[in-house]
């Protein structure tokens, strides 16, 4: 019944609480048991009890608050004062002021009734029976998230340990208990493939400095990205950020900007390598860093700048959003570092004993493959005052096409980008007034156009009350569903 899977979800609600880091708890469906009252309008009036003197004394009679502590063999044993009332034969017997002086009780003016609560929602699960049809029957869900700080997986692993001890002891072999929503599981799965994209980033990078600069800057490059991102990481936990999709999605984002100033330190001490003026390569090393140590620092605090004021977004997003910018930042400023430091040293220790005329192929008067590539294409645009103006124009017609494409909905814009989920929500809203079985029919004729989908495994029905929410539903306020024409 909805009561006996209402009480066993309330017991292993209890007993997933002593999991470690098992924040915040609630069941959703189930009909709990409550104590109604039900006042008989004649008895009272023959008895002159009015219907707020009856409320008022059950109210003063289910009070308790704590009295103090009592210290008893080096224990503090909290005591409290007053009492709750338990069942219906409680309820029934509390004393009730009369106008004719008599002793009158609850259960002499109102009928007192422990039964489960009143239908007030309904919740059903499908799911696929062993012959292939599906199967209907009631549900209750338990809902679980974790406390601040805590990691998802782990609390998810350790959740399906304790629920899968509980068979058999707790859980009836006649009850089947089922995971439908596991975050834990997809925040591992997104969180290995944004290191995967990182590590793939990092190695790209690395190929392509290689290709175009020289392999021995691509090994500096090899050991300058991992030290930024560690010091980044550090950073981050200094400032109280966690490691999660939006911090790595920050980290992969700045991968390719926080870079750029090793690249510019790593050329520049190569073309001076290759200028074989006479030098030593730490003398050498030490003016090319200086030549564009100006620039670099410019550039760095550009973009530092550029990320810094999305760190102040107000409202929800402000604090969902800001591992972005901060995260961002530091790996910038780490960057600069890093490229003025480590990347000198590294290209010091990488190099050759012995210098040889025109190292790397980066001599003063040679401008390369892609530099001749450059020459060719900038001398074509900046031949004459016309050719740069038509290309400035092009440049312009190009900028608000493109911006024209937010204001015709050529791109969707959105406040959450879309994610593959394994789960799909269809609310259903009828008009305001109608019951919970009309809504509760409507869920399930709309069900049972989904059962014949081949992808579906399980489906759940709601109505009358919200089904459980994640962040989404924070955002669009699932949780408030709980009218009686709300589906």
């Amino acid at each position: 019944s909805d009561t006996a899977l209402y009480n066993l979800a309330a017991r292993l609600r209890v007993e997933l609480a002593k999991v470690d880091n098992v924040g915040l708890t609630f069941i959703v469906g189930g009909r709990p048991e409550e104590i109604r009252i039900e006042p008989d309008a004649a008895a009272m009036s023959a008895r002159g009890v009015s219907l707020e003197t009856l409320m008022t004394a059950v109210k003063a009679a289910n009070t308790s608050f704590p009295a103090g502590n009592i210290r008893q063999a080096g224990q503090a044993v909290t005591v409290g004062a007053g009492q709750t009332l338990q069942t219906a034969t409680d309820v029934g017997l509390i004393t009730l002021p009369s106008v004719t002086g008599q002793n009158v009780l609850v259960r002499d003016v109102a009928t007192v009734i422990q039964a489960p609560r009143e239908d007030q929602s309904h919740v059903f699960r499908y799911a696929r029976l062993t012959d292939g049809t599906w199967g209907q029957s009631p549900a209750v869900s338990l809902a679980i998230a974790k406390r601040k700080g805590a990691n998802a997986v782990v609390l998810s692993h350790a959740v399906h340990a304790r629920v899968e001890a509980l068979q058999g002891t707790l859980i009836p072999a006649n009850v089947q208990v089922s995971i439908t929503r596991d975050y834990g599981e997809s925040a591992n799965e997104k969180a290995n493939e944004l290191l995967f994209h990182l590590g793939l980033a990092t190695v790209s990078i690395v190929i392509l400095i290689g290709f175009t600069i020289g392999w021995r800057e691509a090994g500096v490059t090899a050991v300058v990205i991992p030290t930024t991102i560690l010091l980044t990481m550090f950073a981050s936990n200094l400032m109280g950020y966690t490691i999660n999709r939006v911090s790595l999605f920050a980290l992969i984002f700045s991968i390719g900007i926080l870079v750029d100033d090793a690249i510019v330190m790593i050329e520049n001490i190569a073309r001076h390598w290759g200028m074989n003026d006479g030098k030593s390569r730490r003398r050498a090393a030490i003016e090319a860093v200086a030549e564009v140590g100006n620039p670099t620092i410019v550039a760095t605090l550009t973009v530092v700048a550029a990320l810094l004021p999305m760190l102040f977004v107000s409202g929800m997003m402000g604090p969902y959003m800001s591992p972005i910018p901060a995260n961002a930042s530091a790996a910038m400023i780490f960057s600069f570092f890093v490229a003025v430091i480590l990347a000198p040293w590294l290209m010091i220790r990488f190099a050759r004993k012995t210098l040889k005329a025109g190292e790397h192929g980066h001599s003063h008067d040679h401008e390369g493959f892609i530099g001749a590539i450059y020459r060719r294409v900038a001398a074509a645009i900046i031949r004459d005052k016309k050719s740069a103006g038509r290309f400035l124009a092009w440049v312009g017609i190009a900028t608000v096409v493109a911006c024209s494409a937010f204001y015709f909905k050529a791109v969707t814009v959105k406040l959450l980008p879309f994610d593959n989920k394994s789960e799909l929500s269809v609310m259903v809203d009828l008009p305001e007034g109608s019951s919970v079985e009309a809504t509760d029919a409507v869920a399930q004729s709309v069900a049972r156009i989904v059962l014949a989908m081949p992808e579906v495994v399980s489906v759940q029905t709601h109505a009358g009350t919200a089904a459980p929410f994640n962040f989404n539903g924070l955002v669009r306020h699932s949780y408030l569903r709980a009218s009686p024409y709300m589906g």
